[in-house]
Protein backbone atom coordinates (compact mmCIF):
# COMPACT_ATOMS: atom_id res chain seq x y z
CA UNK A 1 0.00 0.00 0.00
CA UNK A 2 1.35 3.28 -1.02
CA UNK A 3 -0.19 6.63 -0.43
CA UNK A 4 -0.02 8.48 -3.73
CA UNK A 5 -1.28 11.72 -2.50
CA UNK A 6 -2.86 13.42 0.17
CA UNK A 7 -4.92 16.09 -0.57
CA UNK A 8 -6.93 19.34 1.75
CA UNK A 9 -10.24 19.95 1.06
CA UNK A 10 -13.40 22.24 2.54
CA UNK A 11 -14.61 21.83 6.20
CA UNK A 12 -12.04 19.67 7.21
CA UNK A 13 -11.95 16.71 4.89
CA UNK A 14 -9.17 15.40 2.82
CA UNK A 15 -8.91 12.46 -0.02
CA UNK A 16 -6.53 10.35 -0.17
CA UNK A 17 -5.13 8.57 -3.08
CA UNK A 18 -4.57 4.69 -2.07
CA UNK A 19 -2.79 2.44 -4.56
CA UNK A 20 -2.68 -1.15 -3.43
CA UNK A 21 0.26 -2.69 -5.23
CA UNK A 22 0.44 -5.82 -7.10
CA UNK A 23 1.28 -8.65 -5.24
CA UNK A 24 -1.32 -7.74 -2.23
CA UNK A 25 -3.91 -7.64 -4.39
CA UNK A 26 -2.71 -11.10 -5.90
CA UNK A 27 -3.20 -12.21 -2.51
CA UNK A 28 -6.83 -10.60 -2.04
CA UNK A 29 -8.65 -12.11 -5.24
CA UNK A 30 -6.98 -15.39 -3.44
CA UNK A 31 -8.86 -14.99 -0.91
CA UNK A 32 -11.78 -13.76 -2.42
CA UNK A 33 -11.60 -17.36 -4.90
CA UNK A 34 -11.83 -19.63 -1.01
CA UNK A 35 -14.35 -17.30 -0.07
CA UNK A 36 -16.93 -17.31 -3.23
CA UNK A 37 -15.54 -20.38 -4.93
CA UNK A 38 -18.19 -23.01 -3.13
CA UNK A 39 -20.83 -21.15 -4.23
CA UNK A 40 -20.16 -21.51 -7.95
CA UNK A 41 -21.13 -24.34 -9.90
CA UNK A 42 -18.71 -25.86 -12.78
CA UNK A 43 -19.27 -28.86 -14.75
CA UNK A 44 -17.24 -31.65 -14.05
CA UNK A 45 -15.99 -30.56 -10.48
CA UNK A 46 -17.50 -30.66 -7.26
CA UNK A 47 -19.33 -27.63 -4.94
CA UNK A 48 -15.66 -25.53 -4.13
CA UNK A 49 -13.65 -27.99 -6.26
CA UNK A 50 -13.22 -26.14 -9.23
CA UNK A 51 -9.44 -24.23 -9.37
CA UNK A 52 -9.42 -20.79 -10.00
CA UNK A 53 -8.37 -20.76 -13.35
CA UNK A 54 -11.02 -22.83 -14.39
CA UNK A 55 -13.52 -20.06 -13.01
CA UNK A 56 -11.39 -17.30 -14.55
CA UNK A 57 -11.54 -18.55 -18.21
CA UNK A 58 -15.03 -19.10 -17.81
CA UNK A 59 -16.04 -15.95 -16.56
CA UNK A 60 -13.47 -13.79 -16.74
CA UNK A 61 -10.10 -12.61 -14.59
CA UNK A 62 -12.36 -10.01 -13.45
CA UNK A 63 -14.83 -12.10 -11.89
CA UNK A 64 -12.91 -11.96 -7.84
CA UNK A 65 -11.98 -8.25 -8.45
CA UNK A 66 -14.60 -6.94 -6.74
CA UNK A 67 -14.55 -9.48 -3.73
CA UNK A 68 -10.65 -8.72 -3.73
CA UNK A 69 -11.12 -5.27 -3.37
CA UNK A 70 -13.48 -5.33 -0.59
CA UNK A 71 -11.43 -7.66 1.62
CA UNK A 72 -7.78 -5.57 0.65
CA UNK A 73 -9.59 -1.82 0.69
CA UNK A 74 -10.64 -1.61 4.66
CA UNK A 75 -6.58 -2.11 5.48
CA UNK A 76 -4.92 -0.20 2.97
CA UNK A 77 -7.70 3.03 4.15
CA UNK A 78 -6.84 2.24 8.02
CA UNK A 79 -2.68 1.93 6.60
CA UNK A 80 -3.20 5.08 5.21
CA UNK A 81 -4.34 7.25 7.66
CA UNK A 82 -2.61 6.37 10.33
CA UNK A 83 0.65 6.90 8.07
CA UNK A 84 -0.75 10.48 7.57
CA UNK A 85 -1.54 10.81 11.03
CA UNK A 86 -5.21 11.57 10.40
CA UNK A 87 -7.36 11.95 13.12
CA UNK A 88 -10.82 10.93 10.91
CA UNK A 89 -14.55 11.58 11.49
CA UNK A 90 -16.91 9.12 10.39
CA UNK A 91 -16.60 6.68 7.35
CA UNK A 92 -14.70 7.88 4.27
CA UNK A 93 -16.79 7.92 0.92
CA UNK A 94 -14.70 5.40 -1.63
CA UNK A 95 -13.98 5.50 -5.27
CA UNK A 96 -12.70 3.12 -7.08
CA UNK A 97 -10.04 4.73 -9.83
CA UNK A 98 -8.05 1.64 -11.50
CA UNK A 99 -8.27 -2.01 -10.79
CA UNK A 100 -6.07 -4.78 -12.74
CA UNK A 101 -3.94 -7.24 -12.68
CA UNK A 102 -1.34 -4.02 -11.75
CA UNK A 103 -3.48 -3.22 -8.60
CA UNK A 104 -6.18 -1.58 -7.41
CA UNK A 105 -6.38 2.75 -7.23
CA UNK A 106 -8.70 4.23 -5.00
CA UNK A 107 -9.93 7.68 -3.44
CA UNK A 108 -11.13 7.57 -0.05
CA UNK A 109 -12.83 11.16 0.96
CA UNK A 110 -13.19 11.51 4.75
CA UNK A 111 -13.90 14.45 7.68
CA UNK A 112 -11.24 14.89 10.03
CA UNK A 113 -10.71 16.76 13.06
CA UNK A 114 -10.97 20.43 12.53
CA UNK A 115 -8.01 22.50 13.40
CA UNK A 116 -9.30 24.88 16.16
CA UNK A 117 -7.71 28.56 16.41
CA UNK A 118 -9.04 29.58 20.12
CA UNK A 119 -9.74 33.06 20.48
CA UNK A 120 -10.35 35.06 24.06
CA UNK A 121 -10.54 32.59 27.06
CA UNK A 122 -8.85 34.40 29.76
CA UNK A 123 -9.91 37.90 30.96
CA UNK A 124 -13.31 37.43 29.73
CA UNK A 125 -17.03 39.10 31.49
CA UNK A 126 -20.03 37.58 32.28
CA UNK A 127 -23.25 38.50 33.96
CA UNK A 128 -23.09 36.74 37.59
CA UNK A 129 -26.49 37.48 39.87
CA UNK A 130 -26.03 38.56 43.00
CA UNK A 131 -27.68 36.07 45.57
CA UNK A 132 -30.05 37.30 48.23
CA UNK A 133 -32.05 35.09 50.24
CA UNK A 134 -35.11 37.05 51.79
CA UNK A 135 -37.93 35.91 54.67
CA UNK A 136 -40.23 35.25 52.07
CA UNK A 137 -37.72 32.42 50.02
CA UNK A 138 -37.76 31.09 53.54
CA UNK A 139 -41.30 30.89 54.15
CA UNK A 140 -41.85 29.37 50.43
CA UNK A 141 -39.35 26.23 51.46
CA UNK A 142 -41.28 25.81 54.88
CA UNK A 143 -44.75 26.15 52.65
CA UNK A 144 -43.04 23.34 50.14
CA UNK A 145 -42.09 20.70 53.02
CA UNK A 146 -44.90 21.41 54.97
CA UNK A 147 -47.15 20.57 52.05
CA UNK A 148 -44.53 17.23 51.55
CA UNK A 149 -45.64 16.49 54.87
CA UNK A 150 -49.60 16.80 54.41
CA UNK A 151 -51.98 14.19 54.70
CA UNK A 152 -55.42 13.46 52.99
CA UNK A 153 -58.64 13.40 54.83
CA UNK A 154 -62.24 12.36 54.29
CA UNK A 155 -64.14 15.19 54.11
CA UNK A 156 -68.50 15.65 53.65
CA UNK A 157 -68.76 18.07 51.01
CA UNK A 158 -68.72 18.67 47.06
CA UNK A 159 -65.45 18.13 45.24
CA UNK A 160 -63.25 21.76 45.17
CA UNK A 161 -59.98 22.55 43.23
CA UNK A 162 -57.02 20.85 45.12
CA UNK A 163 -59.37 17.95 46.24
CA UNK A 164 -58.69 14.23 45.61
CA UNK A 165 -61.31 12.57 44.62
CA UNK A 166 -61.37 8.61 44.66
CA UNK A 167 -63.60 7.48 41.55
CA UNK A 168 -65.04 4.58 39.94
CA UNK A 169 -65.00 5.55 35.69
CA UNK A 170 -65.57 3.99 32.47
CA UNK A 171 -65.26 5.19 28.76
CA UNK A 172 -67.39 4.54 25.61
CA UNK A 173 -66.91 5.56 22.13
CA UNK A 174 -70.24 5.48 20.55
CA UNK A 175 -71.74 3.25 23.85
CA UNK A 176 -69.15 1.05 23.56
CA UNK A 177 -66.03 0.64 26.09
CA UNK A 178 -62.95 1.05 24.94
CA UNK A 179 -59.55 -0.45 25.94
CA UNK A 180 -57.95 1.51 28.85
CA UNK A 181 -60.65 3.45 29.55
CA UNK A 182 -61.98 2.04 32.85
CA UNK A 183 -60.48 2.16 36.73
CA UNK A 184 -61.89 2.02 39.93
CA UNK A 185 -60.97 3.75 43.21
CA UNK A 186 -58.49 5.39 41.55
CA UNK A 187 -56.99 8.81 43.43
CA UNK A 188 -57.39 11.54 41.24
CA UNK A 189 -56.03 14.89 42.42
CA UNK A 190 -58.66 17.86 41.02
CA UNK A 191 -55.93 20.80 38.91
CA UNK A 192 -53.34 18.25 38.54
CA UNK A 193 -53.84 17.27 34.86
CA UNK A 194 -53.38 13.56 35.37
CA UNK A 195 -56.79 13.07 33.12
CA UNK A 196 -57.10 14.42 29.39
CA UNK A 197 -58.24 17.90 29.60
CA UNK A 198 -61.87 18.55 30.67
CA UNK A 199 -61.94 15.90 32.51
CA UNK A 200 -60.90 16.53 36.17
CA UNK A 201 -62.95 20.38 36.18
CA UNK A 202 -66.30 18.29 35.31
CA UNK A 203 -66.55 16.62 39.03
CA UNK A 204 -66.07 19.83 40.80
CA UNK A 205 -69.09 20.35 42.49
CA UNK A 206 -69.74 16.24 43.09
CA UNK A 207 -70.07 14.75 46.46
CA UNK A 208 -69.29 11.26 47.73
CA UNK A 209 -71.77 8.93 46.38
CA UNK A 210 -72.78 11.13 42.92
CA UNK A 211 -72.70 9.80 39.52
CA UNK A 212 -72.97 11.69 35.87
CA UNK A 213 -71.87 10.88 32.48
CA UNK A 214 -68.33 13.25 31.41
CA UNK A 215 -68.73 14.02 27.56
CA UNK A 216 -64.62 14.42 26.41
CA UNK A 217 -63.11 14.87 23.12
CA UNK A 218 -59.91 13.55 23.32
CA UNK A 219 -56.69 15.86 21.65
CA UNK A 220 -55.51 15.21 18.13
CA UNK A 221 -52.18 14.18 19.55
CA UNK A 222 -54.02 11.44 21.37
CA UNK A 223 -53.07 7.82 20.77
CA UNK A 224 -54.34 7.20 17.00
CA UNK A 225 -57.68 4.68 17.90
CA UNK A 226 -59.02 7.58 20.05
CA UNK A 227 -57.59 10.86 18.71
CA UNK A 228 -60.17 13.89 18.03
CA UNK A 229 -62.52 11.48 19.29
CA UNK A 230 -65.90 12.59 21.29
CA UNK A 231 -66.55 10.19 23.74
CA UNK A 232 -68.13 9.92 27.15
CA UNK A 233 -67.04 8.62 30.69
CA UNK A 234 -69.85 7.36 33.21
CA UNK A 235 -68.32 8.88 36.69
CA UNK A 236 -68.97 7.76 40.51
CA UNK A 237 -67.36 9.39 43.11
CA UNK A 238 -66.33 7.04 46.33
CA UNK A 239 -64.79 9.88 48.65
CA UNK A 240 -63.67 13.47 48.37
CA UNK A 241 -60.59 13.84 50.13
CA UNK A 242 -58.67 17.25 51.29
CA UNK A 243 -55.10 18.13 52.08
CA UNK A 244 -54.62 18.65 55.75
CA UNK A 245 -51.19 20.76 56.02
CA UNK A 246 -49.93 20.79 59.14
CA UNK A 247 -48.65 23.91 61.18
CA UNK A 248 -45.60 25.72 60.60
CA UNK A 249 -44.07 25.90 64.15
CA UNK A 250 -41.88 24.40 66.64
CA UNK A 251 -43.53 20.62 66.87
CA UNK A 252 -43.79 20.83 62.67
CA UNK A 253 -39.64 21.62 63.04
CA UNK A 254 -39.45 18.97 65.64
CA UNK A 255 -40.87 16.36 63.07
CA UNK A 256 -39.33 17.54 59.73
CA UNK A 257 -35.79 18.35 61.30
CA UNK A 258 -32.99 18.00 63.44
CA UNK A 259 -33.89 21.22 65.27
CA UNK A 260 -36.46 21.80 68.16
CA UNK A 261 -37.30 25.28 67.26
CA UNK A 262 -38.80 26.50 63.89
CA UNK A 263 -36.35 29.55 64.35
CA UNK A 264 -33.16 27.08 63.85
CA UNK A 265 -35.07 25.61 61.30
CA UNK A 266 -35.56 29.26 59.17
CA UNK A 267 -31.90 29.76 59.85
CA UNK A 268 -30.76 26.49 58.48
CA UNK A 269 -32.88 26.83 55.57
CA UNK A 270 -31.62 30.11 54.81
CA UNK A 271 -28.00 29.20 54.92
CA UNK A 272 -29.04 26.19 52.58
CA UNK A 273 -30.60 28.07 49.86
CA UNK A 274 -28.19 30.90 49.97
CA UNK A 275 -25.36 27.69 49.15
CA UNK A 276 -27.92 26.33 46.37
CA UNK A 277 -28.33 30.16 44.83
CA UNK A 278 -24.60 30.79 45.14
CA UNK A 279 -23.71 27.39 43.51
CA UNK A 280 -26.63 28.20 40.72
CA UNK A 281 -25.26 31.56 40.08
CA UNK A 282 -21.45 29.98 39.43
CA UNK A 283 -22.72 27.79 37.36
CA UNK A 284 -24.93 29.93 35.05
CA UNK A 285 -21.73 32.32 35.42
CA UNK A 286 -19.34 29.69 33.86
CA UNK A 287 -22.10 28.69 31.58
CA UNK A 288 -21.71 32.09 29.96
CA UNK A 289 -17.93 32.28 30.19
CA UNK A 290 -17.77 29.05 28.55
CA UNK A 291 -20.25 30.07 25.18
CA UNK A 292 -18.46 32.83 24.96
CA UNK A 293 -15.28 30.70 24.92
CA UNK A 294 -17.20 28.19 21.81
CA UNK A 295 -18.51 31.13 20.08
CA UNK A 296 -15.10 32.65 19.67
CA UNK A 297 -13.25 29.98 17.80
CA UNK A 298 -12.67 29.66 14.69
CA UNK A 299 -12.20 26.65 12.80
CA UNK A 300 -14.22 24.56 9.89
CA UNK A 301 -16.26 22.27 11.43
CA UNK A 302 -17.40 18.97 9.02
CA UNK A 303 -20.76 18.01 8.65
CA UNK A 304 -20.25 14.30 9.84
CA UNK A 305 -19.33 16.02 13.39
CA UNK A 306 -22.59 17.56 13.66
CA UNK A 307 -24.53 14.43 12.53
CA UNK A 308 -23.17 12.66 14.79
CA UNK A 309 -23.66 14.76 17.93
CA UNK A 310 -27.00 15.08 16.20
CA UNK A 311 -27.69 11.25 16.30
CA UNK A 312 -25.99 11.00 19.89
CA UNK A 313 -29.26 13.63 21.02
CA UNK A 314 -31.46 11.12 19.18
CA UNK A 315 -30.55 7.93 20.73
CA UNK A 316 -30.40 9.63 24.72
CA UNK A 317 -33.84 10.76 23.93
CA UNK A 318 -35.13 7.49 22.66
CA UNK A 319 -33.25 6.04 25.41
CA UNK A 320 -35.29 8.84 27.91
CA UNK A 321 -38.91 7.96 26.13
CA UNK A 322 -37.86 4.03 26.95
CA UNK A 323 -37.26 4.52 30.15
CA UNK A 324 -40.74 6.65 30.69
CA UNK A 325 -42.25 3.58 28.93
CA UNK A 326 -42.91 5.45 26.12
CA UNK A 327 -42.16 4.28 22.42
CA UNK A 328 -39.73 6.11 20.39
CA UNK A 329 -42.37 5.28 17.39
CA UNK A 330 -45.36 6.47 19.54
CA UNK A 331 -43.81 9.59 20.84
CA UNK A 332 -43.28 10.49 16.82
CA UNK A 333 -47.49 9.95 15.88
CA UNK A 334 -48.44 11.60 19.14
CA UNK A 335 -46.43 14.84 17.96
CA UNK A 336 -46.74 14.07 14.45
CA UNK A 337 -43.75 14.56 13.40
CA UNK A 338 -40.90 12.54 11.79
CA UNK A 339 -37.48 11.06 13.02
CA UNK A 340 -36.07 13.26 10.50
CA UNK A 341 -37.79 16.18 11.52
CA UNK A 342 -36.16 15.76 15.07
CA UNK A 343 -32.88 15.17 13.93
CA UNK A 344 -33.42 18.58 11.55
CA UNK A 345 -34.69 20.41 14.98
CA UNK A 346 -31.45 18.63 17.03
CA UNK A 347 -28.92 20.45 14.60
CA UNK A 348 -28.56 24.08 16.16
CA UNK A 349 -28.51 21.84 19.70
CA UNK A 350 -25.76 20.00 18.43
CA UNK A 351 -23.80 22.24 16.28
CA UNK A 352 -23.52 24.30 19.72
CA UNK A 353 -22.16 21.49 21.66
CA UNK A 354 -19.57 20.31 18.79
CA UNK A 355 -18.02 24.10 19.47
CA UNK A 356 -18.35 23.82 23.14
CA UNK A 357 -16.28 20.35 22.99
CA UNK A 358 -13.60 21.66 20.38
CA UNK A 359 -12.89 24.69 22.26
CA UNK A 360 -12.69 22.64 25.36
CA UNK A 361 -10.42 20.47 23.81
CA UNK A 362 -8.61 23.45 22.42
CA UNK A 363 -7.75 24.63 25.89
CA UNK A 364 -7.06 21.29 27.32
CA UNK A 365 -4.32 21.41 24.78
CA UNK A 366 -3.12 24.89 24.61
CA UNK A 367 -2.99 24.52 28.71
CA UNK A 368 -1.42 21.02 28.88
CA UNK A 369 -4.33 19.90 31.20
CA UNK A 370 -4.24 16.30 32.56
CA UNK A 371 -6.06 14.71 35.20
CA UNK A 372 -3.84 12.50 38.20
CA UNK A 373 -5.25 9.02 39.02
CA UNK A 374 -5.28 10.66 42.71
CA UNK A 375 -7.89 13.33 41.46
CA UNK A 376 -10.24 10.64 39.37
CA UNK A 377 -10.03 8.59 42.66
CA UNK A 378 -11.02 11.74 44.50
CA UNK A 379 -14.05 11.66 42.03
CA UNK A 380 -15.25 8.79 42.31
CA UNK A 381 -14.99 9.14 46.02
CA UNK A 382 -17.17 12.19 46.00
CA UNK A 383 -20.11 10.57 43.74
CA UNK A 384 -20.23 7.42 46.27
CA UNK A 385 -20.61 9.83 49.17
CA UNK A 386 -23.05 12.40 47.38
CA UNK A 387 -25.12 9.30 46.48
CA UNK A 388 -24.57 7.18 49.75
CA UNK A 389 -22.90 4.20 47.47
CA UNK A 390 -20.20 1.45 48.27
CA UNK A 391 -17.13 2.77 46.40
CA UNK A 392 -16.14 -0.19 44.84
CA UNK A 393 -20.02 -0.39 43.32
CA UNK A 394 -19.66 2.83 41.50
CA UNK A 395 -16.37 2.33 40.08
CA UNK A 396 -17.81 -1.17 38.81
CA UNK A 397 -20.36 1.28 36.92
CA UNK A 398 -18.75 4.80 36.31
CA UNK A 399 -15.95 3.77 33.77
CA UNK A 400 -12.46 5.96 35.03
CA UNK A 401 -12.29 7.13 31.26
CA UNK A 402 -15.66 9.37 31.85
CA UNK A 403 -14.43 10.53 35.32
CA UNK A 404 -11.34 11.63 34.18
CA UNK A 405 -13.12 13.44 31.03
CA UNK A 406 -15.01 15.38 33.70
CA UNK A 407 -12.07 15.88 35.77
CA UNK A 408 -10.16 17.76 32.89
CA UNK A 409 -13.51 19.83 32.07
CA UNK A 410 -14.03 21.02 35.19
CA UNK A 411 -10.21 21.91 35.29
CA UNK A 412 -10.92 24.00 31.69
CA UNK A 413 -13.91 25.58 33.51
CA UNK A 414 -11.87 27.08 35.88
CA UNK A 415 -9.13 27.88 33.70
CA UNK A 416 -11.65 30.69 32.31
CA UNK A 417 -13.68 31.28 35.03
CA UNK A 418 -10.80 32.29 37.77
CA UNK A 419 -9.68 34.53 35.12
CA UNK A 420 -13.11 36.51 34.10
CA UNK A 421 -14.78 39.35 35.68
CA UNK A 422 -18.19 38.87 36.79
CA UNK A 423 -20.23 41.98 35.88
CA UNK A 424 -23.95 42.53 37.07
CA UNK A 425 -26.80 41.23 34.88
CA UNK A 426 -28.20 43.81 32.91
CA UNK A 427 -31.92 44.44 34.24
CA UNK A 428 -34.36 43.62 31.78
CA UNK A 429 -37.02 46.27 31.03
CA UNK A 430 -40.49 46.12 31.97
CA UNK A 431 -43.21 46.15 28.59
CA UNK A 432 -44.58 49.37 30.98
CA UNK A 433 -41.08 51.68 30.40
Amino acid sequence: MSVKSCEKLEKSKVVLTIEVGSEAFEAAINKAYLKLRGKMHIAGFRPGKAPRKIIESMYGVEVFYEEAVNIVLPDAYESAVKEQELDVVGYPEVELVDCGKEGVTFKATVAVYPEVKLGQYKGLEAPKAEVKVMAADVNARLKEMADRNSRLVSVERAVKKGDTATIDFEGFDNGVPFEGGKGENFDLEIGSGSFVPGFEEQLIGMKAGAEKDIDITFPENYTPELAGKPVVFHVKVNEVKAKEVPAIDDEFAKDVSEFDTLKELKADLKKKITAERKEAAQRAFEDALMQKVADGIECEIPDEMIDMQANRMLDGFKQQMASQGIPFEQYLQMTGSTEDEFKAQAYGPALGQVKMDLAVEAIIKAEGIEATEEEIEAEIKNVADKYGMDLETVKKFLPADQVKEQVVREKVIKVVADSAVAVAPVEEKSDEE
